[in-house]
């Protein structure tokens, strides 16, 4: 899934928190539904001020 991470963050936060949203009960699931290394998703997401959100399900801006 080395194309997902090329993706820009704005595209790429809207593909993970739909996924999480329909299909997967936590980002574990999330990780296997995608492919894709937990390492990877989340250093992605954190360069441009995104966390996950255990609560609400999705990533978020902190």
């Amino acid at each position: 899934m080395e194309k997902l991470s090329e993706l820009p963050p704005e595209i790429l936060l809207g593909i993970v928190n739909e996924k999480l949203r329909l299909l997967c009960g936590d980002r574990n699931e999330l990780f296997y539904e995608l492919d894709i290394t937990p390492q990877l998703l989340e250093r992605k997401l954190a360069q441009f001020g995104y966390e996950y959100d255990m609560i609400t399900n999705q990533y978020k801006r902190h």
